[in-house]
């Protein structure tokens, strides 16, 4: 494969423009057909095969109105001399105005509040397959036009926003663009050496996003995907086109032609992207072991957003610096001073120094990782409700007059679906059942879907929809209420929002330990075929865990435990979103292993030179870590980035990928695997003989198998050997 990358790497230098006008074209297809006729994101919980999914099945088959999604309306009166039930015709008049709304089905009678100050509507809506994301804008845009009108407070809320209300974009993506900026700057000391990984990741960041809209033809991608892909595109997308670019400037700073350093870039550098970047892939395509369809949807977008990026790392990067030429050091960089990015001495003391000291490093920080892994001990899947969105918000507005007026369930209640086999006595038997319930408040019933024996009961529970004893309460009531009182030609299941995300946090809990063996597994193997060594696999698979036990021992610090929480812009303690460590655990292994690639491939290439370990594991060291830290905080600002968003969910995210970015590239990957290396001496690369013979031979520089360099003359004199790049 080093051969293609090398021809492939030399062509695109070669041919620059031609590279360049393919990758427009497809861009410009790409983006103008995703804008004309993409398919608009919608975001559902159910899981096929679940209870709460059985419910929306019971309901789609009756073609109950309660089948679709609703929102809720909540009306107050501003005015301090009467209250709202006092009001009933303007009540009224505002109910008749949501039933007026396109797409809507029906609005139901309003309900005050015991005390009269807040009256509840619901506003009910067909299957989201019939609906828009203008549906949501509709509402929104009366919501506010009638919000403050005659003296009332108009707010609104419901699984409406969840399905269509699209995450806020620009500012996490903005702030580790202009980190990136700075740190490759500094790194490079050359705008030109600093714009190219920019250009490349931003690049294949528009045509990956872009493509989504036509892939959702395909799988129903949440809307909340493109947000993660971007997050993961950007990172990874400047992080490949930096290992490129600094190994490009190496070979210059040898003296070859700029055909001869980019093709060689590409055949060795570019080979060790794609197979991190393969990796990476790999592990977040492995959501699919969590049956989980939106999961896998988001999966596969991430995965295209992050094979896009390798595709122009190793094709588009190569043709950009082409035209670059030798002002890749910068504009005034002549030809005879070409700056030599090779081994860092400073980095080289550093390795020497960890070398000495071991084991103190290796028990210190192996301990300091399990001491802030502990708290995943505590982890608590859920979701996060209204309540946690910022104050200014119309749903926790909402969110806040309900719970006040009603009590905090209201805000969430369970929609329990019946097919009551024409036994009428059912559902009165069945209401009295569930009521009588320590967590349920109330509980109110429909009339019967028309030509069916279809019924909906709302219960509203005590706690609210985030409250772990919420999702108890539905489990309980599957388990004890129903066998007792439904027979057996009748069916009864809990539905709506708060079941559905109970149950796939359910799902996750019991499937996350099969993910986690898969993926650790598969890493393993990889990783044993490219530095034929088990030991050192195993070693990285292990090292990946605490690293990624360190950022869940911080998710569950910050949001469960409330440290520092108020830092984030949130005001309560939420639990931690039930997809997201599964999520964070397929990109992170897939990162972590990017990051071992690149120092374990330099370390193994000079202890096959050399077959000194010890020397080998600081020359890696020497001559990885500056990139390999710059990359890294590049990676913790764009994720960091995030955390200034408004969502809950995003906010996790952001924070636990930047934690661990940051311990890997520096606890780990600069302290812990050079002090373990050392201890383990040449045993680090001990292999069972027969395991030798079974496993391919995998070349990951690919150098072995390239024909001799080509040298400009005279291009490089001792002075800029001796010169180097500032540090990160």
């Amino acid at each position: 494969m080093s051969t293609a990358l090398y021809r492939l790497g030399r062509f695109a230098a070669r041919r620059p423009w031609t590279v360049l006008g393919i990758w427009f074209v497809i861009a410009a297809i790409v983006i103008v057909s995703s804008a004309t006729g993409g398919k608009e994101f919608e975001d559902t919980f159910t899981v096929p095969g679940l209870d709460s999914d059985e419910a929306l099945v019971l309901l789609e088959e009756a073609q109950s109105d309660e089948a679709g999604v609703s929102a809720q309306i909540i009306v107050a009166s501003t005015d301090a001399d009467s209250t709202i039930v006092e009001q009933p015709s303007q009540v009224e008049a505002v109910r008749a105005d949501f039933a007026s709304l396109d797409d809507v089905i029906g609005v139901t009678p309003a309900q005050f509040s015991p005390d009269g100050t807040v009256a509840l509507l619901r506003v009910r809506y067909p299957a989201t397959a019939q609906l828009s994301v203008e549906t949501l804008e509709d509402l929104k845009e009366l919501q506010a036009e009638l919000d403050g009108s005659n003296d009332l407070q108009i707010e609104a809320s419901g699984e409406l926003f969840f399905t269509f209300e699209e995450p806020e974009t620009g500012t996490g993506e903005m702030i580790g663009i202009v980190a990136a900026i700075v740190i490759l700057l500094v790194a490079f000391s050359s705008v030109i050496a600093m714009g190219l990984p920019i250009g490349t990741a931003l690049f294949g960041l528009a045509l990956g996003v872009s493509a989504m809209g036509l892939i959702n033809y395909l799988l129903d991608i949440p809307s909340w995907a493109p947000q993660m892909a971007a997050m993961v595109g950007i990172g990874v997308g400047i992080d490949y086109a930096l290992f490129l670019v600094t190994r490009h400037r190496e070979y210059l700073s040898q003296g070859m032609t700029v055909e001869e350093s980019v093709g060689r870039a590409v055949a060795t550098a570019g080979q060790a992207v794609i197979f991190a970047g393969g990796t990476v892939v790999i592990a977040i395509l492995g959501l699919a072991v969590a049956g989980i369809p939106f999961m896998t949807a988001a999966g596969v977008a991430t995965s295209l957003v992050v094979l896009i990026m390798v595709v122009a790392a190793v094709t588009l990067l190569p043709a950009f610096l082409g035209v670059a030429g030798h002002k890749i050091n910068g504009i005034r960089a002549s030809r005879r001073r070409v700056i030599n990015p090779g081994i860092s001495p400073r980095w080289e003391a550093w390795g020497a120094h960890v070398s000495r000291h071991a084991w103190k490093y290796a028990v210190g920080v192996t301990a300091g990782l399990l001491m802030l892994s502990a708290p995943v001990l505590a982890l608590e899947l859920g979701f996060p409700d209204d309540g946690n969105l910022p104050e200014d918000r119309t749903e926790r507005q909402a969110f806040d007059l309900t719970t006040e007026a009603f009590g905090v369930g209201f805000s969430g209640p369970l929609l329990i679906a019946v097919d009551t086999g024409g036994d009428a006595e059912l559902i009165i038997q069945l209401a009295a059942a569930v009521e009588a319930d320590d967590n349920i408040a109330a509980v109110q019933a429909s009339a019967p879907a028309a030509g069916s024996n279809v019924v909906t009961l709302l219960a509203y529970p005590y706690t609210s929809p985030q409250d772990a004893e919420t999702y108890e309460t539905v489990q309980r009531l599957r388990a004890d209420v129903f066998p007792t009182v439904v027979g057996a030609d009748q069916r009864a299941h809990i539905g709506g929002q708060t079941a559905s995300f109970g149950d796939v946090g359910n799902q996750i809990e019991q499937r996350l330990p099969w993910f986690i063996s898969a993926v650790v597994f598969l890493s393993f193997f990889l990783l044993t075929g490219v530095f034929r060594s088990p030991i050192v696999a195993l070693k990285a698979a292990i090292l990946n865990l605490l690293s990624i036990g360190a950022a869940y021992g911080v998710l569950v610090m910050v949001f469960q435990w409330g440290w520092g929480i108020e830092l984030l812009g949130l005001q309560e303690t939420v639990p931690i979103v039930s997809f997201i460590p599964m999520f964070m655990f397929a990109i992170l292994f897939g990162l972590s292993m990017d990051y071992e690639v690149f120092l374990l491939s330099r370390v193994r290439e000079e202890y096959v030179q050399s077959g000194n370990n010890d020397q080998s594991v600081i020359h890696g060291i020497a001559s990885t870590a500056r990139v390999i830290t710059s990359a890294a905080l590049i990676m913790i600002s764009v994720f960091g980035g995030f955390v200034l968003g408004p969502d809950p969910a995003i906010k996790m995210v952001g924070l636990g990928l930047a934690t661990a970015i940051f311990v890997d590239a520096t606890i780990v990957r600069i302290i812990l695997v050079p002090a373990t290396m050392k201890l383990m001496g040449d045993f680090n690369w001990w292999i069972p003989a027969w395991l030798d013979r079974l496993i391919p031979e995998i070349d990951i520089e690919g150098d072995s198998a390239l024909p001799a360099p080509e040298f400009e003359v005279a291009l490089v004199d001792d002075a800029s050997l001796a010169s180097e790049p500032a540090l990160v």
